[in-house]
């Protein structure tokens, strides 16, 4: 692994290995429901208006998340594609590029705390966690959000490191104990230290995350502060920071597009997204998605697979090696970070991610040093039950296509064989303690994994994609107008149709018919009495082009959608 660690070997090697598990499924995926849609159609009315401050959804103003992630769609998608273009790709091209920067990040800075090996390790468990790899295939904010998290995190842990070990170094107390008081000062580490640049960038670095997701890093940012002062009983280190400045700074970098957008829209949009969407998410389960505190620790193994095989045994060191500065500087980066998370009532999976980092560095650095953890009885155990959802994945390759596609194919059988073999074999070297085999051998777990799923299995998922099916029926038809759906309002059939795609009921469905003989409409079943009722009513003969069967899987249900039109000749089918 030596071999690996020296020059820009490692940075090849981690992209080439990124861009084995992102780069498969970006274009072949269809647009996902919900706010993959909304983003996409959201960036795309951006480059038909030209107005880059307002943030809408066909008329509607989204006021969820600040415009940096649209202003960088809209620029790979201005450069590479064009609005009308339903091409996923463009869009989601960002979300990748942060993805694969945010794994350099993580080598680079976890180097100068932890040593390369560690680094090395610990950036190829984040860059095949289940969880970066399905946001580098989606055009969000999330695996934006991950590297603004990273560059922060990165450069706040190394002036903690070198401020606290100068204090030591110089007599100025303190120790790297728990207790801020031990017999013999631990080592200070060698590392380069930071100064006004890297602070410069730090501030910078929050002012772009505001502009992604709100006030997600700085919170971070400010946990991970509170945490150490409260365990060092001491936070001199972070003068050198420049912290009143840099708040000017980062208010710099992000005020502008909040002055512009509180005079486009009245003040509305800010308060529509504290009323609307931040306070909604800490009170309750926001859009339904809720779940008990604790929930993602119950997920963890899925979430971080495959290097949850890692994470288990070595969670259960981490605090113990609180007295080293790098370990302090991670803990108070994660356990915060996740604490939040957990106490936060509205829980989608995505909401720890910016956690994952620290914990992959320090199940990396522990998995180096072959700590006792990993050849306990009770690991042996996380490896059986890990190796469940390994065989799980391999088995959703096979059921997939049988509930939502047209079934199994050879490419399938061997595909999920190849992903029960690569899940078996990590296992197996973990369950005789050779750790460092067992880790490397958890690439062949992804590599077998990511690009079978996200390739080879989601995009033929037709039934589940019922928007995809409903635009290629309108495309092979033809519609001379906008076409009105019924019951069925999904934001990916806007992306597929339309910025005038119109949504209505059964009854208004009818009328656009009668108004537009030569138009299309999509009717969900359970709006089909209330369609044919009033075209009959007006005397619309209609044409049923298409029944299509399939699952909502915004909403957990079956659904089924026609795609119809008015006869404007002699003969008609009811």
């Amino acid at each position: 692994m030596e071999r690996l660690t020296g020059g820009f070997r490692p940075y090849l090697l981690l992209s080439l290995f990124c861009l084995m598990l992102f780069l498969p499924g970006l274009a072949s995926l269809p647009p996902m429901d919900r706010d993959e849609s909304r983003f996409m159609q959201a960036t795309r009315q951006m480059l038909e208006s030209g107005d880059y401050v307002r943030i809408q959804f066909q008329d509607e103003m989204r006021a969820k998340k600040p415009a940096g992630a649209y202003w960088l769609q809209a620029l790979s998608v201005e450069a590479l594609s064009h609005p009308a273009s339903t091409q996923t790709w463009p869009y989601r091209l960002p979300s990748l590029l942060a993805g694969w920067a945010a794994v350099l990040l993580t080598f680079a800075f976890g180097k100068t705390i932890l040593g390369p090996r560690p680094a090395l390790l610990g950036a190829g468990l984040l860059a095949a966690s289940l969880m970066l790899v399905s946001e580098a295939h989606q055009a969000k904010t999330d695996s934006l959000l991950l590297l603004c998290t990273v560059a922060a995190q990165g450069i706040l842990a190394r002036f903690y490191i070198l401020g606290r070990a100068r204090e030591m170094a110089g007599g100025g107390g303190g120790c790297a104990s728990a207790s801020g008081s031990c017999a013999t000062p631990a080592p200070a580490p060698r590392i380069t230290g930071p100064g006004m640049p890297e602070a410069l960038l730090f501030w910078l670095v929050q002012g772009a995350a505001i502009l992604v997701k709100g006030p997600v890093v700085p919170v971070i940012s400010l946990l991970t502060i509170a945490a150490l002062g409260l365990a060092d009983r001491n936070l001199r280190w972070l003068n050198a920071m420049k912290p009143v400045l840099g708040t000017v700074v980062a208010a710099a970098v992000a005020a502008p597009w909040f002055v512009a957008i509180s005079q486009a829209t009245g003040g509305a949009f800010v308060g529509e997204a504290v009323k609307g969407d931040l306070l909604p998410k800490l009170l309750g389960a926001h859009e339904s998605h809720g779940g008990f505190p604790g929930l993602y620790l119950v997920l963890a193994a899925l979430l971080f697979w495959p290097g949850s095989l890692l994470l288990g045994p070595a969670v259960t060191r981490m605090w113990a090696q609180r007295g080293r500065f790098a370990y302090r500087a991670l803990l108070a980066w994660a356990v915060p970070t996740w604490i939040m998370f957990e106490l936060i009532p509205t829980k989608l999976p995505h909401y720890v991610l910016p956690a994952f980092p620290a914990l992959a560095l320090m199940t990396a650095a522990l998995t180096l040093e072959g700590v006792e953890a990993f050849r306990h009885k009770a690991a042996k155990i996380w490896y059986a039950a890990w190796t469940l959802v390994g065989l799980a994945l391999a088995a959703a390759v096979i059921a997939l296509p049988i509930h939502f596609g047209t079934g199994f194919s050879l490419i399938d059988v061997i595909a999920a064989a190849a992903i029960a073999a690569a899940t078996l074999l990590p296992a197996a070297l973990a369950v005789r303690g050779r750790m460092v085999e067992a880790a490397l051998a958890l690439a062949l777990s992804a590599a077998a994994t990511y690009p079978a799923v996200f390739q080879g299995v989601l995009p033929g998922l037709d039934r589940a994609f019922l928007s995809r099916a409903a635009a290629q029926v309108v495309g092979t038809i033809g519609s001379d107008v906008p076409v009105a759906a019924a019951g069925y309002s999904e934001p990916s059939l806007v992306f597929l149709l339309g910025t005038d795609t119109r949504f209505t009921d059964g009854a208004g469905a009818a009328d656009y018919l009668k108004a537009n003989p030569r138009a299309l409409v999509v009717v969900e079943s359970r709006q089909r009495a209330a369609f044919d009722a009033r075209a009959a009513e007006l005397g619309v003969k209609i044409e049923a082009f298409a029944i299509l069967d399939g699952f909502n899987y915004s909403r957990g249900k079956r659904a089924s959608l026609a795609v119809l039109g008015a006869v404007t000749g002699t003969e008609g089918a009811p």
